[in-house]
């Protein structure tokens, strides 16, 4: 299946990954992002369905980051990182070096 932006999965669907694996619990991904925990199943299901690979193992509303699951957070976690260095340092009238 074809993607707007790179082949990626939905972006949407990747917001929810990070947000899960950073706390590694339904309830606050949900919460954060104020989406169900059914919600939550559903985009990573996308991503798993895509990748064909579980990323995380539920364990009731907590779950464990699967080893690709780490890789990928662990890639997001750094993009997500430089992203906001760009933009603070664009709001603040610099430019970005990169």
């Amino acid at each position: 299946m074809d993607h707007r932006y790179y082949g990626l999965p939905f972006l949407s669907a990747i917001e929810v990954f990070e947000a899960l694996a950073r706390h590694l619990s339904l309830t606050l991904a949900a919460s954060e992002l104020n989406l169900t925990a059914a919600e939550i199943r559903r985009q990573i299901k996308v991503i798993e369905d895509e990748l064909g690979t579980p990323v995380f193992v539920v364990l009731g509303a907590d779950v464990m980051l699967t080893g690709p699951g780490e890789d990928l957070y662990s890639v997001l976690a750094s993009i997500f990182s430089k992203t906001c260095n760009v933009l603070r340092t664009i709001k603040r009238g610099g430019h970005s070096k990169m």
